[in-house]
């Protein structure tokens, strides 16, 4: 582990962008030219099923700005088979939500999803690390509904050394992407606010409980995708002759003897839950 919490890890994340005044400040970057954000709250990031048979929603971080737009910032390791529609189902929930609170002329405020990827989702396309996704017309280009937006933050495309960062935006997602590799953070003469991502991002500046907190879920995410990779290698090999469905039902096998749940599962391989507890 180096000088820095791994901002990929679900404690480093929610340490650093849990601190109002990083958050406010990292979304205005990204935001630069669209909106100004004075002030936010963090909201319960656990959406409870209204009906039994619904699915439970999770955020990482779900907060609302003080002129009401609803904001969810996710962090995503590893790829998965139905991302977008996942990312799309977050922001639809939050949209839905809306229409509960009392009397309603079906007037929407804003939902904005900021999904940071430590990988490539979408292969087929180069360009802009910052996949910024709104709702426009197809013949005009033009933007239908200014209610839905997605950043897709995908940090191994961001190849920018620290003297090719030109916007604030830029030293924001340097130091968030080199982080694990550095010894102190840069851009902190342009701006106070690298100072304080600094201090909160320092492991040295963590409690004792603190520290041992992040060594333990640093711990169990190292050891969860360790044992990932593996079955996944394991699977693949012993599916080879059996057919690409084949593997698939192999690596799942491998993960579920391994105690891995079924959501977890059907993330790694694509599967259903109904084929996973078939197994």
């Amino acid at each position: 582990m180096g000088v820095f919490i791994d901002p990929s890890t679900d404690y480093g994340f929610k340490r650093i962008f849990g601190d109002k005044e990083l958050m406010i400040n990292f979304l205005n970057s990204l935001l630069e030219g669209e909106r100004v954000i004075t002030d936010l709250r963090y909201m319960n990031n656990e959406r409870i099923a209204k009906q039994k048979d619904e699915r439970k929603v999770i955020y990482d971080l779900y907060c609302e700005t003080n002129t009401g737009e609803h904001i969810i910032v996710e962090m995503q390791k590893r790829s998965q088979k139905h991302f977008k529609d996942r990312a799309l189902y977050y922001s639809a929930c939050s949209i839905v939500e809306q229409g509960f609170q009392g009397d309603w002329d079906y007037e929407l405020m804003p939902v904005y999803g900021v999904f940071f990827l430590d990988f490539i989702f979408d292969k087929d396309t180069s360009g802009y690390f910052c996949k910024d996704v709104s709702l426009v017309e197809k013949y005009t280009g033009k933007v239908f509904s200014n209610k839905l937006h997605h950043y897709y933050i995908e940090l191994p495309r961001f190849v920018k050394s620290k003297s090719e960062c030109d916007s604030f935006f830029d030293c924001w997602i340097y130091n968030l992407a080199n982080m694990n590799d550095l010894k102190e953070l840069y851009f902190k003469d342009r701006d106070a606010i690298f100072r304080r991502l600094e201090e909160i991002a320092s492991r040295a500046n963590l409690s004792k409980e603190e520290y041992d907190q992040y060594r333990y879920e640093w711990k169990i995410n190292n050891d969860y995708f360790n044992c990932l990779d593996y079955a996944i290698e394991q699977g693949l090999e012993q599916g080879r002759e059996q057919g690409r469905e084949q593997g698939k039902q192999e690596v799942a096998k491998n993960l579920k003897a391994m105690g891995l749940s079924s959501d977890n599962i059907m993330k790694a391989t694509g599967l259903s839950i109904e084929e996973i507890e078939k197994l």
